[in-house]
């Protein structure tokens, strides 16, 4: 088949697309979602292995944590759903209503990833916090857990939203009228903050103390302090 054939049969292919609009909107969202993914990955090597580099610099060195941690691999997963949204109004022949449903979805599928990478980014301070001297004598795990669970809720509040077409604040206004049940479920949670926060502001309990509880057969050093409990090592 000779060149001038070939470029014939594109012009028929793609006559016959322009005659059948859906099936030419569907081919290039195909076309969309692939360099999507191929720009992710792309992303995704070029961050981590950037990433690596710059952290063998002593004074980048915290950077190692940040990936451990994969903070910069959750950023680069919202590279293709970030792709998608601004590449929608480049698929021809796709109805508004069609763009307005991928695009919240896609935007959804960014914030939760951005979520997941704050998450992250906690857990790598808490890392970095662990080496400190303060570390020895006053845990912040419990504040840790009590910001990722504020973070996951309102990060899902937000979802939602995004992906019923709704302001976020409309569903906040909701959670008004639900602050009882609210309070019911994480009674326990709000109990273990404010105790958490009484021991670590009178500095009563620190990790490496001895303590003994007889009632519950405890008696050794604590280890670690988090939200909900308080980790002993036994020796009995």
């Amino acid at each position: 088949m000779d060149i001038k054939q070939l470029w014939l049969n594109i012009q028929d292919l793609w006559g016959t697309l322009d005659e059948h609009p859906l099936l030419h909107a569907s081919l290039g969202l195909l076309v969309l979602l692939v360099v999507a993914l191929l720009l992710g990955r792309v992303a995704r090597y070029l961050i981590l292995h950037a990433v690596k580099l710059l952290g063998r610099q002593p004074a980048l060195h915290w950077l190692n944590d940040l990936r451990h941690n994969k903070v910069f691999h959750r950023l680069a997963q919202m590279t293709p759903s970030l792709v998608i949204q601004f590449g929608l109004y480049l698929v021809p022949d796709l109805s508004k209503t069609a763009i307005l449903f991928i695009g919240n979805v896609a935007l959804a599928i960014t914030i939760l990833f951005l979520v997941l990478a704050t998450s992250a980014l906690l857990n790598a301070l808490l890392d970095i916090y662990a080496r400190t001297e303060h570390a020895r004598t006053r845990s912040i795990k419990g504040y840790v857990q009590l910001a990722k669970m504020v973070l996951f809720v309102f990060g899902a509040i937000i979802i939602v939203a995004t992906l019923i077409d709704r302001s976020p604040l409309l569903l906040l206004s909701g959670l008004g009228a639900m602050s009882a049940v609210i309070l019911l479920v994480y009674k326990d949670t709000l109990l273990s903050f404010v105790a958490s926060v009484q021991l670590t502001s009178n500095d009563m309990l620190r990790v490496g103390d001895w303590i003994e509880m007889p009632q519950v057969g405890a008696d050794g050093d604590v280890v670690d302090i988090t939200l909900h409990t308080v980790k002993v090592q036994n020796y009995v």
